[in-house]
């Protein structure tokens, strides 16, 4: 298959770093599926991009849905090579406030909908014993933050069902790979749609990076088709602070991982929301408003060499430690 006829589908692609991931895929000459709730941005991007990019109104919290736009997809564009996984829904919220059915409308968009997706793939992917699946996570997939415990604890849903699935495409010998991408706050507009429940507007939590950034580490999943990747130094700081000092981290995100999370904007309340549908009238972009603050450059590095360095940095520490004390 030549460079220009690689396929690539993007789920939740029409806003925030899915949006970007299709901005890049398209630069590198992939025709892209993007599958996303709301069709008004879904067809700003045909506009943009024409027949470079096949776009399908889609639920990804729908699995029958899912795997009718993929076969679709397949039909129209030809064999899809990488799916990646974007979408997410979240809400501002303290626990005891939100009502069941939010909470699992939260984890159904963000994990069920990386379930489907992966399902979907492997089955298009699997009668060639080819491809990447590619799926963004988040530092808060290792360090939960206060006020989003639904999306929270979708994100470390992601990490334990990708890690499954990953050990059975070993054993069966697989040459399709699985990997995720864990991502530190992005300027996305999810913080102008997102529900809030808290005194003040949401703001992503500092140091804030621009959702280019995203797309790049996911490009390079991609290309790479590396099991894990860390994005930014936040990320890192999560979660090897985490594995060393849980409790401790629980004190400082109950106290700074909560105020991080909110603007220095009143909440006026009864804005609209995503949880049910798209918000409407809303241009199909990647960035949100917070711009100004965020950084178009991170580190990405290979999780698991990170965690070779940070691992065999221990006795290195723990023998410097003795010298001194000796």
């Amino acid at each position: 298959m030549g460079q220009d006829q690689r396929v690539a589908v993007v789920a939740g692609g029409s806003a925030g770093a899915g949006r970007a991931v299709v901005s890049r895929l398209v630069e590198k000459g992939y025709r892209v599926g993007v599958l996303a709730r709301g069709r008004e941005r879904l067809e700003e991007l045909e506009q943009l991009y024409g027949d470079r990019v096949y776009c399908l109104s889609c639920d990804v919290a729908d699995a029958p849905a899912v795997a009718r736009a993929g076969a679709t997809i397949e039909e129209v564009l030809g064999p899809v090579d990488v799916w990646v996984n974007m979408a997410m829904l979240t809400s501002f919220s303290p626990f005891m406030s939100m009502e069941a059915e939010e909470f699992e409308q939260i984890v159904d968009a963000t994990l069920l909908g990386v379930v489907n997706g992966t399902r979907t793939a492997l089955s298009l992917m699997e009668r060639r014993n080819r491809g990447r699946i590619v799926t963004a996570g988040s530092g808060l997939a290792y360090r939960s933050v206060p006020y989003q415990s639904a999306y929270c604890a979708a994100k470390h849903g992601i990490n334990g069902f990708m890690s499954s699935i990953r050990s059975e495409l070993i054993r069966e010998g697989s040459e399709i790979t699985v990997g995720l991408v864990q991502l530190p706050a992005l300027d996305t507009p999810q913080f102008g749609w997102a529900l809030n429940r808290l005194s003040k507007q949401p703001q992503p939590a500092p140091p804030v990076f621009s959702p280019d950034v995203a797309a790049r580490a996911i490009l390079r999943a991609i290309s790479e088709g590396g099991r894990e990747y860390f994005v930014g130094r936040s990320v890192l700081q999560l979660v090897f602070a985490n594995m060393a000092l849980p409790g401790w981290m629980d004190r400082k995100m109950a106290d700074s991982g909560a105020e991080m999370q909110k603007s220095n904007r009143d909440e006026p309340g009864g804005r609209p929301n995503n949880l049910n549908t798209p918000v409407p009238d809303v241009a199909a972009r990647a960035e949100g408003r917070f711009g100004h603050r965020a950084s178009d450059r991170a580190i990405i590095v290979d999780a698991d060499r990170a965690r070779m360095i940070v691992l065999g940095a221990l006795p290195l520490s723990g023998l410097l430690v003795g010298l001194l004390l000796g």
